[in-house]
């Protein structure tokens, strides 16, 4: 009876040992699973994923980094959004955490009123943001720390989500080489900003210029200096010089550039045959000249004399036009045209195959030049961007200026594919072998005859101007230049390829966010073509009937002058028909591509909403009706 009662005590016993062994392992399997980093990017282009460039970074650190995040997460005045936005870039920085390999540490810091860590945010330069006028401020920033060099990112935004990995990278990389290149900057145009009068801006009540925002960017990681365009020589530290339109040069300032280009400096050269920030720059100097329809002293910029010796064309009276690359302008009254001389290029334009531009996808240039080559054997023309070949064109520069309604007659595909920008590398020979002169001897008597370097030339130069590439965004964190395209990522890159870390290449020009519609763009191109045609049409045949009537008027003698005839009145009519026939045929034209773009999105949203959940009650289906056989 004792060994029937004593059973049950044992199997309890034995199903309480059970139970405690699996909560032993359940706790376990946990600790472990916390402490792995189990993660799966299932974005196109790898988003949240840390890119190689920043892998080759941290492989690279000679020295230890320590990351220190400042977030006030226990602060009741902190947005749900920003605390959001904070786990997901606590995440990342895990990241580099892991990828340092010991190297990259990571301190998070909670820094509540009063407290020591608020005190060292507020010393390193971590920005307070005030969410509620009555509470307490917030901390939202990063600090990178590396022997005795300090960086910071006073606070994050997410509406910069795209380039934070990038600017997180770009951090370390401060710290660890704190060294920075001496970049040279020339330029006819006030891109880093002019000096003002205090006195004259508050009586007119401007505000000061600050130059544009891609050049303000380039003074976080360069010692930007600038070179004045009439310039006799290039200082000795600068290793790499931006030229950005340059306006009738002379021959004393391009024999600078062609001496440091021999000596292996390296050359971005942003060349224009229409400048609008030129052409509105001189307006504001002078109003009269506005009102009177000129122009100031607005005119293209180009190397000259350099472009000769190099083998590289540039027609500074045309500019490129390319109907697949058009873009929507206002035109006034109420109406957007496409504008095929406003290039809004797309990644089927940029050079795959290149570090530079592989991963760009948007690029807008207005009015941009075209680049031919007939280069020497010694030199490497590489193209980078480039036009369509089925829908691009030149045009007359003047015509540009005045919308579609001038060059409309000048858009005539020729199938030829348009070069607007190249990197030139390989050994370059002077364009001035007797030097230069001035007053009757060389100024530079051993001036060198060739050299080995790079040079990056963009046919454009209002791409970095702030209207074609940020716009600026009041936020929590105070005014932002947030990026419209990816103008300034080229720019980034060209400067980071040419004087900086090319790792970080890699890690700017990530994957896009944006995916445009490009079957929906090629229907636009084919509807503009076919609207074009039916324009020119009835141009052609208003014509024909004015001067129908001009012959038949000029037949006329005396008072009859003032009578149209009953030949003149059919031709009015006539002319009334074929104008009535022809807008309703344009109308008919655009109203068939409205019903092909809304037909097509029509098919994708069957596809998005209807196939996924079709397909998995047929699966459904499926797998009850074999348990049912089985």
């Amino acid at each position: 009876m004792s060994e029937i009662k004593a059973k049950p005590f044992s199997r309890i016993g034995t199903g309480a040992a059970g139970l405690a062994a699996l909560l032993v392992i359940i706790g376990a399997a946990n600790l472990i699973i916390a402490n792995l980093r189990l993660r799966i990017d299932l974005t196109g282009e790898k988003l949240y994923t840390l890119s190689e460039g920043s892998r080759k970074v941290l492989g690279k650190l000679g020295n230890d980094v320590v990351l220190k995040f400042y977030f006030s997460s226990s602060s009741a005045e902190m947005p749900m959004g920003l605390k959001t936005y904070a786990n997901q870039v606590q995440d990342l920085l895990k990241e580099y955490e892991i990828a340092g390999k010991g190297r990259v540490t990571l301190e998070a810091y909670d820094p509540r009123p009063d407290s020591d860590s608020e005190e060292w945010a507020q010393r390193y330069g971590i920005e307070p943001q005030q969410t509620n006028p009555f509470g307490q401020p917030v901390f939202f920033g990063l600090v990178a720390v590396s022997g005795e060099t300090e960086q910071v990112i006073p606070g994050f935004n997410p509406r910069t989500e795209a380039t934070l990995e990038y600017d997180i990278t770009r951090l370390i990389t401060r710290v660890a080489w704190p060294e920075k290149p001496v970049l040279g900057v020339m330029s006819s145009l006030s891109v880093l900003g002019a000096p003002q009068n205090p006195m004259m801006m508050m009586q007119r009540r401007q505000q000061p210029d600050q130059g544009w925002a891609a050049f303000k960017e380039l003074r976080k990681d360069y010692t930007v200096r600038e070179i004045k365009p009439d310039a006799g020589e290039i200082d000795a530290d600068v290793k790499t010089l931006i030229v950005l339109h340059p306006k009738s040069l002379s021959d004393k300032t391009l024999f600078a550039i062609d001496q440091f280009v021999l000596r292996g400096g390296r050359l971005i050269a942003c060349v224009d045959p229409f400048s609008v920030a030129d052409f509105e720059a001189n307006q504001q100097q002078n109003p009269m000249m506005m009102q009177m329809g000129g122009g100031g002293q607005a005119g293209p910029s180009t190397l000259g004399k350099l472009f000769e010796t190099w083998g590289v064309g540039f027609d500074t009276a045309k500019v490129v036009a390319d109907m697949s690359c058009s873009t929507k302008l206002n035109a006034g009254n109420g109406r957007v045209e496409d504008n095929p001389a406003f290039l809004s290029l797309a990644q089927v334009n940029m050079g795959k195959d290149d570090l530079l531009t592989a991963q760009l996808s948007s690029v807008m240039m207005p009015f941009a030049g075209a680049f031919s080559a007939n280069t020497a054997k010694e030199l490497t023309f590489t193209p980078l961007i480039t036009t369509s070949k089925d829908n691009a064109c030149l045009i007359d520069q003047m015509n540009a200026q005045f919308g579609m309604g001038a060059m409309r007659a000048q858009l005539k595909p020729d199938g030829v594919q348009r070069v607007l920008a190249a990197r030139l590398q390989g050994t370059f020979k002077t364009a001035f072998p007797n030097g230069i002169e001035a007053t009757g001897t060389n100024t530079v008597p051993n001036h060198l005859t060739s050299g080995t370097s790079t040079v990056m030339i963009f046919g454009d130069a209002d791409f970095l101007n702030d209207r074609f590439c940020v716009q600026v965004m009041n936020s929590l964190f105070g005014a932002i230049a947030q990026p419209i395209n990816d103008n300034l990522t080229l720019f980034g890159n060209t400067v980071e390829q040419f004087a900086g870390r090319e790792e970080l290449i890699g890690v700017r020009s990530r994957g896009q966010f944006n995916r445009p519609f490009s079957k929906v763009d090629a229907l636009e191109v084919k509807a503009m073509k076919k609207w074009q045609a039916e324009e020119e049409r009835l141009e052609a045949a208003l014509q024909e009937t004015q001067q129908r009537l001009t012959q038949l008027q000029q037949q006329k003698t005396g008072k009859e002058r003032l009578i149209l005839s009953k030949e003149q009145q059919s031709e009015l009519e006539q002319f009334r028909k074929t104008q009535a026939d022809t807008r309703k045929q344009l109308k008919e034209v655009r109203k068939n591509l409205n019903s092909e773009i809304e037909s097509l999105g029509l098919t994708l949203k069957v596809v998005n909403i209807a196939l996924i959940p079709l397909l998995v009650i047929v699966f459904g289906l499926y797998r009850g009706f074999q348990r049912k056989k089985r």
